[in-house]
Parts: C-alpha cells; sequence; structure tokens
C-alpha cells in the first residue's frame, strides 16, 4: 500500500469567456466504471451542450484517458488531464462542459479556459494526500498511561477507542511511516511493559 492524492468530493466551478460557458466538475473515482458513469451523469445533465470534455486518472493499472469531444486537438481534453497530473491527483475525473457563445477563442484561448475550469472543479472537489495508516491496540497500566500521552501525541497517534478497566486499552491509528518510532518510543517510555499489537492498515488523511 502506498500513499495517494486525490479529490475528497464532488467539485463545481464555472468559467466564461466571451459568451462561452465552461462548466467544470470533478469527482472523486475508484474505477474506471465509476469514472465512466460520472461522465454519462454530466452529459445527461447538459444535454444541449456543444462539448462534454473529460479526463480521468486512476491507480488501477495506473489507467489515464482524455477526449477533446470535437474541439481542436490538444485544446481541451489534454490541459484538463493536465490539471489532474499537475496536482498529482488519482483516482479523479474531470468533466468540462462548454456551452457555445458564438465567437471563436483560438487555440490560446480554448487551452485556458479548459484549464482554468478544471483547475477551478480540483479546488473546489478540495485536494487531499491520502497516507497509509497501522491500526493497532495498546495496552498500559495506569502507572504507565502519563508515561505515553506525550509520544502519542508527537507521533500523531489517532486514538479511536478507549477502555479503562483492569488496564488502559486504546485502538487507533499511526501513519505506518512513524510506527516503527512509536513502538520503540512506547517500548522504552514504559520499560517494555506496554502490549502492542498490530491488526491492519487502511488509508486515511
Amino acid at each position: 500500500m502506498q500513499g495517494y492524492i486525490t479529490v475528497k468530493q464532488y467539485g463545481f466551478f464555472e468559467y466564461e469567456d466571451r459568451k462561452s460557458v465552461f462548466i467544470g466538475e470533478a469527482a472523486p473515482v475508484s474505477s474506471e466504471a465509476e469514472a465512466l458513469a460520472f461522465i454519462e451523469g454530466v452529459k445527461k445533465k447538459y444535454p444541449d451542450a456543444r462539448h462534454h470534455v473529460y479526463a480521468y486518472v486512476l491507480r488501477d493499472n495506473s489507467i489515464m484517458r482524455f477526449t477533446d469531444d470535437r474541439e481542436p486537438q490538444g485544446t481541451a481534453g489534454m490541459p484538463v488531464l493536465d490539471a489532474i497530473r499537475k496536482n498529482g491527483c488519482t483516482d479523479t475525473v474531470i468533466v468540462v462542459t462548454r456551452y457555445f457563445g458564438g465567437t471563436l477563442l483560438g487555440t490560446g484561448g480554448l487551452v485556458r479556459a479548459y484549464s482554468a475550469a478544471a483547475i477551478g472543479a480540483l479546488k473546489s472537489a478540495e485536494i487531499i494526500e491520502y497516507d497509509v495508516y497501522s491500526e493497532l491496540t495498546l495496552e498500559v497500566d495506569y502507572s504507565d498511561y502519563q508515561k505515553i500521552l506525550p509520544i502519542l501525541t508527537k507521533r500523531g497517534f489517532r486514538t479511536e477507542n478507549s477502555r479503562f478497566t483492569a488496564s488502559v486499552e486504546l485502538y487507533g491509528t499511526v501513519k505506518k511511516s512513524e510506527l516503527e518510532l512509536l513502538a520503540d518510543e512506547l517500548t522504552q517510555a514504559t520499560c517494555g511493559r506496554i502490549k502492542t499489537k498490530i491488526i491492519g492498515e487502511k488509508f486515511a488523511f
């Protein structure tokens, strides 16, 4: 498992140039089927639009797709794809819908417009970075509990559940990159009395 950058939610942005309206919409997706379903949904939402330019990038098999949808080659789909790639995003789809305003924008104008709509949609969707987190349980005596709290804070341990019975049991997550340091420091602070059990890994941001 490796961390990755994507968008948090659906995003919307509208850009206008010489009466042509460019509607950018972005969304997180986890498969090509989800990306294609999102694209079709946008097309159905704006059936009278002249162009539906899209691009998507997926972690699965490193898939990248884009289309100019009858715009001059290189002026539409590639700028949308570049917006995704330059922000380091994956598992992300963007559709830019164009309503033609009657004035030709030229190659440069089209690139600027599609880029602006795509970047605006990405920002609206909120770019986030998912890290790999280790899930673990910790069990300590009450006498050691106060000793480990500063270490847990320093290493970014996220406590998700606590049980205070004969001992203190904590369930939570920590970035995988911090796990070894956390375990070493907890062991030293408690002279080896702490019981640590790794139970899995998951993505979180």
